[in-house]
Parts: C-alpha cells; structure tokens; sequence
C-alpha cells in the first residue's frame, strides 16, 4: 500500500470557467490598481504585505437573477406598448381617411340636390312665364289691327304657340315646324291646308306683298317650290315657326322679305 493512500488530497473543487474568469478579472484590476498605487508612492516606501480578498461575482447570484429578469420584463412591456400605439395610430388613419370619404361623397350628393333644386325651380318658372305670357298674348289679339273673324281666330291660335320649339317633322302641340304650325292654324277655323310649304304656296289666291291682310299666308322660295312660311299678323309683321335656334316667334317682315303671298280666308 502506497504510503500516502489515506493522506486526503488538498486540491480545491474546480469552479466553472465563466466564474473563475470572472474572479480573475475583478482580482486582476484590483491588483492594477493596488500596483499603480504603489509605483505612485515615494521610492523609500514598504513594499505592500497584504492583499484584499474581494468578493466573486458569479452569474447565478441573486441579484444579477433578479435585475436581468427586471430588465427583460421591461423590454418586453415596451415592446408591447410600441406594437399598441402602432395599432391604434393606424386605426387612427383608417378612420380619418373614412371620415374624410364620408364628408365628400356627402358634399357631393348635396351638390348634386342643390342643382336638381335649380333645375326643377327654373322649369317651373319657364313654364309659368310661357303660360303668362300665352294668355296675355291671347287676351291681346282681340285687339289685333284688321284681325277679325277668321283672321282673328287664326292669329290667336298662333300667338298662342309662341316660345314653342321647331323641330322639323313634328306637328306639335309643343313643337312644330313652318308648315305644321301654319297647318294647324288653319284648321281653327275649318280650312283644311297642305302639310307642306310647297304645297301651301299654291293654296288660294295669289297676292302682291304690298296689299297683304292679315291671315294672308307668305312664303319664301318660287311658288310651288317654297322653302318656307309663316302668316301675316298685321303692321309689317309676320308669325312662323323660324327655325331651331328661334323656334316659334314674331318678326319684321322688312328684316326676312317674303318671295309672295295666298290668300285664303
């Protein structure tokens, strides 16, 4: 048997490579700093005898535990109150951005009633001044110089269209063309004429221009081959459906010349 088999060995426990690095590290500045210290001194100084043990520093103290559990709890309450304000900033947008759509599309509608408001508003006032102005004109033509009897009734159902549109083709009772209006106003009183002005131009009695009367019917182009007509209302005026810009209207006769004139009332 070994002389020193029951010697127990001196050698110490080997502590982890982390906590003896550690150790080393804080003994080594200490020991710097204990070392600076010293060659600072005066040159006739003792040399220093002893030494500080200071404590060791290890990973799995409880203080370190706790402070790095704090400050990982921290990061991550931070973290989720970033992704919170995120969250609500966007919803923030979103509804702004609705809000915003909301109030256009609502301005638009308004809009787009207002205008429909006006629309209807000056139809209506159209409307009312054409009826105004159609009874007037009709109480007027009692009144018409030379207009009596045939004539007179004639002319009535004439002035009685005025404002109403020309559109070609049509025979109205709200839009005519030259020879329809003519037409129609003939048939107030029984006398059935052409439906077309070269036709009309041919009715009746040829006139001169300067013995016209009122009802007398005139035309524009060569008899039988007219382009147009209208009726003598009396006072150097005569009523047609003009054309689509005028529609139906009074005018001079010294402005548009007549190329004749029938009578036949």
């Amino acid at each position: 048997m070994s002389h020193t088999a029951h010697i127990r060995s001196h050698r110490k426990p080997r502590r982890s490579s982390s906590k003896l690095a550690l150790r080393a590290g804080v003994a080594g500045g200490v020991l710097s700093t204990i070392a600076v210290a010293g060659s600072a001194g005066p040159a006739n100084a003792e040399p220093v005898t002893e030494t500080i043990e200071m404590p060791a520093l290890t990973f799995d103290s409880p203080e370190l535990a706790g402070a790095v559990a704090l400050s990982a709890e921290a990061t991550q309450q931070a973290a989720l109150d970033l992704d919170l304000q995120i969250q609500e900033n966007a919803a923030a947008a979103k509804a702004a951005k609705a809000a915003k759509k909301a109030k256009a599309e609502a301005e638009r509608k308004a809009e787009a009633e207002r205008k429909a408001e006006e629309a209807a508003r000056a139809a209506a006032e159209e409307r009312s001044s054409r009826s105004s102005e159609r009874t007037t004109l009709s109480s007027a033509s009692q009144s018409v110089s030379n207009a009596s009897g045939s004539a007179g009734t004639v002319v009535a159902f004439l002035k009685a269209q005025l404002g109403d549109a020309y559109v070609l083709g049509a025979t109205g009772p709200n839009s005519w063309d030259c020879s329809s209006l003519v037409q129609a106003a003939f048939r107030q009183v029984g006398i059935d004429l052409p439906r077309v002005s070269q036709d009309q131009s041919l009715a009746g009695t040829q006139v001169s221009l300067d013995n016209l009367q009122v009802g007398d019917i005139l035309y524009w182009g060569g008899a039988g081959s007219a382009y147009h007509t209208g009726v003598y209302i009396g006072d150097g005026k005569y009523l047609d459906a003009a054309n689509p810009s005028k529609g139906v209207v009074i005018q001079e006769l010294s402005g548009y010349p007549a190329s004749g004139a029938v009578r036949v009332l």
